[in-house]
């Protein structure tokens, strides 16, 4: 098998380009034909996975976080679109490690390499959302934030000092306090349309968001179906008793939540806009309407 790696090397605040001596030591002692690329830019990978799918290399891996795997996975879709395949492999060296989390791929160097060096194969679905910044569409691997988590994740983004995890953490406390009020929204998925004011609503294929937030605790990415998490509109002090529960993945336990599943949703502002991400990239800021459904069974992975 011939690997294309491509890394991100700003991937964890640089740990990425870092790792790269001791990933070409890797692969190289275990006599396996690979070229390494860094990306230059945001959506590079896009176009450099698509490539290297095109031209015929066997596996495409994404070496850093969500951002770089999601912008992979577009790349083998697009070129799956012309009938190219290749397999996709994923080292988790990012920050959040959200869809690797959702593969059953371990973080970190040694372990994805050992994984993808001996590891197993399997099929996932992947989501595809239309709206905002993407009237076309964008492909994701791990999920669609909707609201609250998706101006969490924009307020993490900022942050310098701190990453991971508790970046999030701390970005979800200072949304609470100072910019949140939830958009009036109709929800369309199968025979339900339901109208409410939606503090989140997370559309799901992977389990977790932002590093530790169980959003979809019992989802998986080749079951055909999106888990969705709907929160309603709760005061401050209701929004941080929430917390907890999404990290335990308990919140449904809660009268604020619903949860159901689909294989497609329309999401509509009728007050207010919807921010929104999808793998933790910007979907929009402001926008009205998104659709997201599921593709099942697209791209082949290493994983567990």
């Amino acid at each position: 098998m011939r690997f294309k790696l491509i890394v991100n090397p700003t991937s964890g605040r640089g740990a990425a380009e870092e790792a790269i001596p001791a990933l070409e030591s890797r692969f190289i002692s275990n006599n396996i034909a690979f070229d390494l690329v860094r990306t230059e830019a945001p959506e590079h990978a896009i176009e450099l996975a698509r490539v290297a799918a095109e031209d015929g290399f066997d596996v495409v891996v994404a070496a850093g976080g969500d951002g770089t795997a999601n912008e992979v996975l577009n790349g083998l879709m697009r070129a799956k679109a012309s009938g190219h395949t290749a397999i996709m492999g994923h080292l988790a060296i990012g920050r959040g490690n959200d869809f690797a989390f959702g593969c059953g791929i371990s973080p970190g160097l040694d372990e994805g390499c050992d994984l993808l060096i001996n590891g197993e194969r399997k099929f996932i679905d992947v989501g595809f959302v239309r709206g905002g910044l993407f009237p076309e569409g964008r492909y994701f691997g791990n999920g669609v934030g909707i609201g609250f988590d998706a101006v969490v994740g924009f307020e993490a983004l900022k942050m310098k000092r701190l990453q991971g995890f508790l970046s999030y953490l701390v970005a979800a406390l200072k949304t609470i306090f100072l910019y949140y009020k939830a958009p009036y929204v109709k929800l369309e998925y199968g025979d339900t349309v339901t109208e409410l004011n939606a503090l989140m609503v997370s559309v799901m294929n992977g389990r977790r968001m932002g590093g530790g937030f169980m959003m979809a605790p019992e989802s998986e990415m080749n079951d055909a179906l999106l888990d969705l998490c709907i929160a309603e509109q709760v005061s401050k002090l209701g929004v941080l008793a929430l917390i907890p529960k999404f990290m335990a993945g308990t919140q449904s336990t809660q009268p604020s939540i619903r949860t159901d599943r689909t294989d497609e949703i329309r999401v509509t502002a009728i007050e207010g806009s919807l921010p929104a991400h999808a793998d933790g990239e910007t979907l929009c800021i402001e926008g009205d309407q998104l659709i997201i459904q599921l593709l099942p069974s697209q791209i082949e992975i290493f994983a567990s």
